[in-house]
């Protein structure tokens, strides 16, 4: 009997032995270690590196790694020189000065090569039958009353188009055309809105003022950098 007991000692110190040693891991479910796992602890890469963050520093990273949001450019536009300081106030109701800029341009004028005027509806009748004639394109002009009635040959941005499209025109049989200015280059501005804040760009495309004509619109050219 004693020998059996002290049998029954040895078999269970081994297999204590042996299950501490992680030998009987594949037999035992239960961890020698309890919930500790030394081997886990091993496998760390940089432990040092590990920075438990409190709520505010990680609601401030999570705010500093997202995106910016896109800034708009919007412009309004053009106005002349009677309409601009009225368009100006408008926006300035809303917008901070230092916001927005007067952008200048400059519409190019309008030049004809003329034929007229014609003093009476017979003659003004023949020069065009002429012209079809000769297969030159042409249009009566409108305005102002001192060229009606008349025909335009061609409209032009410059003195300078205007007088080669005369010249072109002289051996296709066309001897009594003239250039003639109808209107002057003139300035005109465009207010322009950079860098605008989601918020702000929705406010500038909602603002309707007389003064603004049709109001805001995207630019129809990128922003200058910067």
């Amino acid at each position: 009997m004693v020998r059996l007991v002290v049998a029954a000692l040895l078999v269970a110190n081994l297999g204590y032995y042996g299950w501490t040693q992680g030998w009987l891991a594949g037999w035992v479910s239960a961890s020698p270690m309890g919930d500790r796992d030394p081997g886990r602890l091993a496998q760390q890469v940089n432990p040092d590196a590990v920075v438990v963050l409190t709520p505010q520093a990680a609601t401030a990273l999570k705010s500093a790694a997202a995106p910016e949001p896109a800034l708009a450019c919007l412009e309004a536009g053009p106005f002349d020189d009677a309409q601009i300081e009225a368009a100006e106030a408008a926006l300035a109701a809303l917008v901070p000065a230092g916001h927005w800029a007067r952008v200048p341009s400059t519409v190019p004028g309008t030049w004809i090569v003329y034929m007229g005027k014609f003093l009476d509806e017979e003659t003004f009748q023949r020069k065009q039958g002429e012209l079809r004639r000769l297969r030159v394109p042409f249009e009566r002009v409108t305005s102002p009353p001192a060229l009606v009635p008349g025909l335009a040959l061609g409209r032009y941005e410059s003195e300078a188009a205007a007088t080669q499209a005369l010249a072109d025109l002289a051996p296709r049989g066309v001897r009594t055309a003239r250039t003639v200015q109808l209107a002057a280059p003139r300035a005109t501005y465009l207010l322009r809105v950079e860098g605008a804040e989601p918020v702000l760009a929705r406010q500038v495309l909602g603002l309707r003022d007389e003064a603004l004509g049709k109001g805001f619109a995207r630019c129809a050219r990128p922003a200058s950098p910067g």
